[in-house]
């Protein structure tokens, strides 16, 4: 018989029935109740990604076609659809392809050559493919990514700093460099390969905390870097919030003042946020905050983002914005899709 998985099981099950499904927990399926009119922009926006894909599988903004291809990625499996099942199977298992010809020797994903921060690409592709990995029922692809996410994370672990951060580079070609933003991308990455089984080792993790704890000021806020203090940052607080979530950090003294801190700052959806013209990747990770606090805080927080999103959205489909079209449209597909729960990094 041909193994189903149980997201593919709820998922049937909530198409059935003409919903979108939330998470199983205590053994309950639950619908979330969702506007029509966001959901015929969801669709057109990854009808949107998937048009844009190139014949090689990838996607592109600048220099980061190993970045662009796992957000893109990662907004079509947040639909639902794997390498497959669904309407965007076969965009999915391209840019898988593509990722796979972006791996070296020595584990990284990704073109050191032609990427000056390549890092991101790297921990993009960690949690795409871990995600994939998941729901990947053929045995040769599985063994594949599973040998590359393997190499991947020892990567990882090679190239975080003394201080317990990651910067643009490996710490080796950065000079012990590093700051909030890649070490969250590389945070969730490594997280999203534990829970697809890949060994990580404790260490790591725990540096990753700690340096974390190191860069908050008294305000409750995360400065840009260990090297470099400063004013606080919402943008990277809110993604470092993330990152202690998927890190099974819920309850230190740290997060509380974080939470206040990202609350303060970013709850009201709007533009004067100080993200240092990062508006997408912010909210990118404050969704995912406020979703992991329940119904009550999420449902009015997310009528008011998804408002906003879909009200911008181009006539194409897509979304325009600072970085590339492509990193703007990824990001708010996934922040719109983020309560179906399809995804385990983004789930309750």
């Amino acid at each position: 018989m041909k193994r189903v998985s149980r997201r593919t099981a709820l998922r049937r099950g909530a198409a059935a029935l003409g919903v979108a499904a939330l998470p199983i927990s205590s053994g309950t399926v639950r619908a979330a109740k969702r506007n029509s009119r966001w959901e015929a922009k969801i669709e057109r926006g990854l009808n949107w990604v998937a048009s844009t894909q190139s014949a090689l599988g990838h996607w592109t903004a600048g220099n980061y076609p190993t970045a662009m291809t796992a957000l893109g990625g990662t907004a079509l499996i947040c639909s639902g659809s794997t390498t497959t099942q669904g309407p965007y199977a076969h965009n999915i298992r391209r840019a898988v392809d593509f990722l796979t010809t972006k791996c070296r020797a020595n584990g990284l994903i990704g073109d050191p050559l032609t990427d000056n921060r390549y890092t991101y690409g790297h921990g993009f592709s960690m949690l795409f493919l871990s995600q994939v990995l998941g729901e990947e029922e053929d045995e040769e692809r599985r063994e594949e990514l599973i040998e590359i996410l393997s190499k991947a994370v020892e990567f990882s672990g090679k190239a975080q700093t003394p201080s317990g951060g990651w910067g643009y580079v490996s710490a080796r070609d950065g000079n012990n460099f590093d700051e909030g933003s890649t070490t969250i991308t590389q945070v969730q990455g490594l997280r999203g390969c534990r829970n697809a089984g890949i060994a990580v080792p404790e260490e790591v993790i725990e540096n990753a905390k700690q340096y974390i704890y190191r860069c908050k000021n008294p305000d409750g806020g995360i400065s840009y870097s260990s090297r470099n203090r400063g004013s606080s940052r919402p943008a990277i607080t809110a993604a470092a919030l993330a990152a202690l979530y998927n890190a099974g950090d819920y309850d230190s003294k740290h997060v509380p003042e974080m939470l206040s801190y990202t609350k303060s700052n970013l709850h009201q959806v709007t533009n004067d946020v100080r993200s240092f013209g990062h508006w997408h990747y912010t909210y990118l990770y404050y969704s995912q905050v406020v979703y992991r606090q329940g119904e009550d805080e999420w449902s009015p927080f997310r009528d008011k983002l998804y408002e906003k999103i879909t009200s911008e959205q181009d006539a194409d489909g897509g979304w325009s914005g600072n970085i590339g079209k492509i990193y703007v449209t990824s990001c708010n597909l996934i922040m719109l899709l983020l309560d179906r729960g399809y995804l385990p990094i983004y789930q309750r």
